[in-house]
Protein backbone atom coordinates (compact mmCIF):
# COMPACT_ATOMS: atom_id res chain seq x y z
CA UNK A 1 0.00 0.00 0.00
CA UNK A 2 1.11 3.53 -1.07
CA UNK A 3 2.57 5.98 2.23
CA UNK A 4 -0.34 8.43 1.16
CA UNK A 5 -3.20 5.77 1.37
CA UNK A 6 -1.64 4.48 4.67
CA UNK A 7 -1.47 7.54 6.33
CA UNK A 8 -5.02 8.42 5.24
CA UNK A 9 -6.80 5.63 6.47
CA UNK A 10 -5.26 5.80 9.61
CA UNK A 11 -6.17 9.83 10.41
CA UNK A 12 -9.42 9.34 8.86
CA UNK A 13 -10.19 6.39 10.55
CA UNK A 14 -9.58 8.32 14.11
CA UNK A 15 -11.31 11.05 12.87
CA UNK A 16 -9.67 13.79 11.54
CA UNK A 17 -8.95 15.40 7.72
CA UNK A 18 -5.68 14.61 6.79
CA UNK A 19 -4.20 18.12 5.36
CA UNK A 20 -0.93 16.95 4.39
CA UNK A 21 1.85 14.52 3.75
CA UNK A 22 5.26 15.44 3.51
CA UNK A 23 8.51 13.88 2.80
CA UNK A 24 11.79 15.67 3.73
CA UNK A 25 15.43 14.96 3.88
CA UNK A 26 16.77 12.90 6.30
CA UNK A 27 14.37 10.54 6.47
CA UNK A 28 11.27 13.21 7.94
CA UNK A 29 7.80 12.17 7.64
CA UNK A 30 5.93 15.37 8.11
CA UNK A 31 2.14 14.87 8.56
CA UNK A 32 -0.73 17.94 9.34
CA UNK A 33 -4.16 17.10 10.49
CA UNK A 34 -7.10 19.05 11.24
CA UNK A 35 -10.71 18.21 12.44
CA UNK A 36 -13.20 17.47 9.59
CA UNK A 37 -15.50 20.34 8.63
CA UNK A 38 -19.04 20.66 8.35
CA UNK A 39 -20.80 22.91 6.26
CA UNK A 40 -23.10 24.99 8.25
CA UNK A 41 -26.85 23.89 8.26
CA UNK A 42 -28.93 27.13 7.13
CA UNK A 43 -30.71 28.13 10.17
CA UNK A 44 -28.87 26.16 12.70
CA UNK A 45 -26.67 27.91 15.03
CA UNK A 46 -22.64 27.90 14.03
CA UNK A 47 -20.85 24.68 15.75
CA UNK A 48 -17.90 26.14 17.56
CA UNK A 49 -14.36 25.82 15.82
CA UNK A 50 -12.30 23.12 16.79
CA UNK A 51 -8.84 22.77 17.03
CA UNK A 52 -6.27 20.15 16.82
CA UNK A 53 -4.46 19.77 20.64
CA UNK A 54 -1.44 18.53 21.61
CA UNK A 55 -3.46 15.15 22.85
CA UNK A 56 -4.69 14.61 19.38
CA UNK A 57 -1.29 14.82 17.62
CA UNK A 58 0.23 12.58 20.06
CA UNK A 59 -2.84 9.89 19.24
CA UNK A 60 -2.72 10.20 15.85
CA UNK A 61 1.54 9.72 16.03
CA UNK A 62 0.96 6.90 18.30
CA UNK A 63 -1.56 5.14 15.68
CA UNK A 64 0.06 5.82 12.81
CA UNK A 65 4.13 4.55 14.68
CA UNK A 66 2.03 0.93 14.52
CA UNK A 67 0.70 1.66 10.83
CA UNK A 68 4.05 2.35 9.22
CA UNK A 69 5.96 -0.53 10.83
CA UNK A 70 3.01 -2.96 9.86
CA UNK A 71 3.86 -1.88 6.13
CA UNK A 72 7.38 -1.49 6.88
CA UNK A 73 7.66 2.32 5.66
CA UNK A 74 11.06 3.56 5.96
CA UNK A 75 11.26 6.79 7.90
CA UNK A 76 13.79 8.08 10.54
CA UNK A 77 10.96 10.41 12.24
CA UNK A 78 7.31 10.66 12.17
CA UNK A 79 6.20 14.83 13.10
CA UNK A 80 2.05 14.64 13.58
CA UNK A 81 0.80 19.03 13.40
CA UNK A 82 -2.15 20.79 13.33
CA UNK A 83 -1.73 23.17 9.59
CA UNK A 84 -0.96 26.41 11.62
CA UNK A 85 -2.23 30.16 10.68
CA UNK A 86 -1.07 29.61 7.10
CA UNK A 87 -3.04 26.41 6.52
CA UNK A 88 -2.91 24.69 2.77
CA UNK A 89 -6.19 24.67 0.94
CA UNK A 90 -6.15 21.66 -0.95
CA UNK A 91 -9.55 20.89 -2.21
CA UNK A 92 -13.21 22.28 -3.46
CA UNK A 93 -14.56 21.89 0.74
CA UNK A 94 -11.40 24.18 2.02
CA UNK A 95 -12.33 26.67 -0.42
CA UNK A 96 -15.92 26.75 0.66
CA UNK A 97 -15.01 26.68 4.18
CA UNK A 98 -12.74 29.64 3.97
CA UNK A 99 -14.61 31.68 1.66
CA UNK A 100 -14.13 35.27 2.90
CA UNK A 101 -10.63 34.85 4.43
CA UNK A 102 -7.83 36.40 3.32
CA UNK A 103 -5.59 33.90 1.39
CA UNK A 104 -1.85 33.54 -0.76
CA UNK A 105 -2.42 31.92 -4.01
CA UNK A 106 0.11 31.15 -6.65
CA UNK A 107 -0.31 30.16 -10.10
CA UNK A 108 0.64 27.66 -12.38
CA UNK A 109 1.58 29.94 -15.09
CA UNK A 110 1.76 34.09 -15.04
CA UNK A 111 -1.63 36.04 -15.82
CA UNK A 112 -0.68 37.18 -18.90
CA UNK A 113 -2.52 40.49 -20.35
CA UNK A 114 -5.85 38.76 -19.17
CA UNK A 115 -6.11 41.70 -16.38
CA UNK A 116 -6.42 44.17 -18.34
CA UNK A 117 -3.08 45.61 -18.07
CA UNK A 118 -3.23 47.02 -13.88
CA UNK A 119 -1.31 43.95 -12.57
CA UNK A 120 2.18 42.83 -14.43
CA UNK A 121 1.80 40.35 -17.10
CA UNK A 122 4.37 38.22 -15.26
CA UNK A 123 2.89 38.16 -12.11
CA UNK A 124 2.48 34.93 -10.58
CA UNK A 125 1.28 35.25 -6.92
CA UNK A 126 -1.55 37.22 -5.13
CA UNK A 127 -3.22 38.12 -1.84
CA UNK A 128 -6.41 39.01 -1.21
CA UNK A 129 -9.71 37.83 0.10
CA UNK A 130 -11.51 34.35 -1.47
CA UNK A 131 -14.85 34.55 -2.61
CA UNK A 132 -17.06 32.87 -5.35
CA UNK A 133 -17.04 34.58 -8.63
CA UNK A 134 -20.58 35.28 -10.46
CA UNK A 135 -20.12 32.00 -12.59
CA UNK A 136 -19.48 29.68 -10.27
CA UNK A 137 -15.71 29.56 -10.20
CA UNK A 138 -13.25 31.57 -7.35
CA UNK A 139 -11.92 34.56 -7.16
CA UNK A 140 -9.70 36.43 -4.67
CA UNK A 141 -10.24 40.20 -4.66
CA UNK A 142 -7.67 42.90 -3.32
CA UNK A 143 -5.86 46.05 -3.31
CA UNK A 144 -2.38 47.15 -4.25
CA UNK A 145 -2.75 50.19 -1.56
CA UNK A 146 -0.14 49.74 1.60
CA UNK A 147 -2.50 49.75 4.96
CA UNK A 148 -1.86 52.87 6.94
CA UNK A 149 0.56 52.52 9.54
CA UNK A 150 -0.84 52.68 13.58
CA UNK A 151 -0.99 56.27 14.10
CA UNK A 152 -1.00 57.76 10.39
CA UNK A 153 -3.22 60.45 9.87
CA UNK A 154 -5.34 59.35 6.69
CA UNK A 155 -6.84 62.52 4.65
CA UNK A 156 -10.33 62.11 4.29
CA UNK A 157 -9.72 63.55 0.60
CA UNK A 158 -7.91 60.83 -0.70
CA UNK A 159 -8.87 58.45 -3.09
CA UNK A 160 -8.38 54.97 -2.48
CA UNK A 161 -6.73 52.58 -4.70
CA UNK A 162 -9.36 50.76 -6.78
CA UNK A 163 -10.25 47.04 -6.16
CA UNK A 164 -8.47 44.45 -8.42
CA UNK A 165 -10.09 40.34 -8.90
CA UNK A 166 -8.68 37.63 -10.25
CA UNK A 167 -10.78 34.80 -11.47
CA UNK A 168 -9.66 31.26 -11.45
CA UNK A 169 -10.09 27.66 -11.65
CA UNK A 170 -8.54 24.91 -8.67
CA UNK A 171 -6.51 23.73 -12.04
CA UNK A 172 -4.90 26.97 -12.14
CA UNK A 173 -3.16 26.60 -8.70
CA UNK A 174 0.30 25.51 -8.01
CA UNK A 175 -0.29 26.66 -4.33
CA UNK A 176 -3.15 28.16 -1.87
CA UNK A 177 -2.40 28.43 2.03
CA UNK A 178 -4.69 30.99 4.25
CA UNK A 179 -2.19 33.80 4.76
CA UNK A 180 -0.71 34.47 8.39
CA UNK A 181 -2.15 37.60 9.52
CA UNK A 182 -2.08 37.87 13.37
CA UNK A 183 -3.84 40.12 15.30
CA UNK A 184 -2.28 40.58 18.62
CA UNK A 185 -5.51 42.45 19.70
CA UNK A 186 -7.30 39.24 20.98
CA UNK A 187 -10.56 37.97 19.57
CA UNK A 188 -12.91 39.89 21.45
CA UNK A 189 -11.09 43.23 19.61
CA UNK A 190 -13.38 45.70 17.90
CA UNK A 191 -12.58 45.74 14.57
CA UNK A 192 -10.60 48.82 13.10
CA UNK A 193 -9.35 49.32 16.70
Amino acid sequence: MALQQIVEQTVTGLGYDLVEVERSAGGLLRVTIDWPWQAPVEGAAPAPEQFVTVEDCEKVTRQLQFALEVDAVDYVRLEVSSPGIDRPLRGELDFVRFAGEVIDIVLKEPIGAAAGGQVAANRKKFRGELSRSPEGGWQIVWSDEPPPKPGQKVSKKRVPAPLQVLGFTLDELREARLAPIVDFKGRGAAPGR
